[in-house]
């Protein structure tokens, strides 16, 4: 069944990171999003080692030569079919390249332009290199989050920037200005940043702050792994557990689970006096077992409670193989759509495709003639790979 955004139809500047994988949300929803490759990157890179390419599941790949005229003309003629479009280039390279959002909404008047970036359109740093680190550093968020705070911050893989800061906030504001522009008939641009998405998350933690209930110390408050009853512990066989009882009721049916209900040091759940006592009375007693013997301790009580899986275990936790959480996609197992729809279930993503894979398929369904296609492929400006 096609899914909630079947019939959105969405251009991709092909780029890394926090720009596809916003197109593979989109696309694993059902837009038709078709990624544009360059010609010799499609050339260079050949099908090899596309099943791990991941991100770029679920939709179609072009190759077109963007140095040409004819191929920026090419462009522009999807962008008129498009409802969105998403680049991710540094600002003023799309400029360059004739597709900025000034040609492109002169093309398209209803387009919604998302522009994904790391420092934003403008600022003093705008034009400067970076990555997730250094977006989530001028945010506030990296300063937060860690176990020690006498040691360096913790690096919470990219997710805050790159990916919860970045891509979420591209497709939300993808989908909010292609709704709005069905009613104005007016486009515009979207200026998604990272910094502004990874400062976006912290919002309740800035009004903590505000507030006097959230210490710039790391690992001093509730939710930073400070507090003995929201954090991580080793079992008996060097694996991990998490618990995270803040509610009273849940932190006392953990008391009792754990065996500890007549330990003074954890009377009473608040008394930060006592934490370290706490903490290591819950390190000594989560040793004495190993994981598998508190899953059948704590697994299905509101002890709050869950083991810690890696990358090969969580795909085949009982839960997750249930809801399918996880899916097969052309051989590599990975998560799947999210989130879940009552009606438009999206179809099961499909397989990334090799650069240019698609050109002459995926520009046909948009409307590009037959001899138009011919011409542009023999004169270079679009590329098709040999079929293997």
């Amino acid at each position: 069944m096609p899914g909630p955004l079947h019939g959105v139809r969405i251009v991709e500047l092909a780029g890394i990171g926090p720009g596809p994988f916003a197109a593979m949300l989109l696309a694993d929803l059902g837009a038709d999003v078709v990624r544009v490759e360059r010609v010799d990157a499609a050339k260079r890179d050949g099908p090899g080692g596309l099943e791990l390419a991941v991100l770029n599941r679920s939709r179609r790949s072009i190759a077109v030569d963007l140095k040409s005229s004819e191929g920026t003309a090419v462009v522009l003629d999807l962008v008129e079919r498009a409802d969105a479009l998403i680049e991710g280039f540094r600002p003023g390279v799309a400029e360059r390249l004739g597709l900025g959002p000034d040609v492109c909404l002169a093309r398209n008047p209803r387009l919604a332009f998302g522009r994904m970036t790391g420092w934003g359109q403008t600022g003093p740093m705008a034009k400067d290199a970076g990555h997730d680190i250094n977006y989530i550093a001028l945010s506030g968020a990296l300063a937060a989050i860690g176990p020690d705070p006498d040691a360096a911050p913790v690096v919470p893989l990219n997710l805050v920037g790159d990916f919860g800061g970045g891509s979420l906030y591209l497709a939300l504001g993808l989908v909010s200005a292609i709704l709005e522009a069905r009613g104005s008939g007016r486009g515009q641009v979207v200026d998604a940043t990272m910094v502004d998405g990874a400062a976006s998350l912290m919002t309740a933690f800035f009004g903590l702050h505000a507030a006097g209930q959230q210490r710039l110390e790391r690992s001093s408050n509730i939710l930073d792994g400070g507090a003995p009853f929201y954090a991580v512990y080793g079992t008996k066989d060097g694996r991990w557990v998490s618990v995270g009882a803040l509610e009273p009721q849940f932190y006392a049916l953990l008391i009792d689970l754990l065996g500890l209900a007549d330990a003074p040091e954890c009377a009473d759940q608040h008394d930060r006096s006592a934490w370290p006592a706490m903490r290591a009375t819950f390190e000594r007693t989560f040793a004495t077992r190993t994981r598998d013997e508190w899953d059948e301790i704590l697994g299905g009580t509101d002890a709050c409670y869950a083991p810690v899986l890696d990358l090969a275990e969580a795909p085949g936790h009982p839960h997750n193989v249930e809801r399918g959480v996880f899916v097969d996609v052309g051989g590599t197992p990975q998560p799947g759509p999210a989130p879940r729809f009552s009606r438009t279930t999206p179809d099961p993503p499909t397989a990334p495709p090799a650069p240019g894979a698609d050109t002459v398929e995926a520009l046909a369904a948009w409307g590009v003639p037959p001899e138009t296609i011919d011409r542009l492929r023999e004169a270079g400006t679009i590329y098709q790979p040999p079929a293997a």
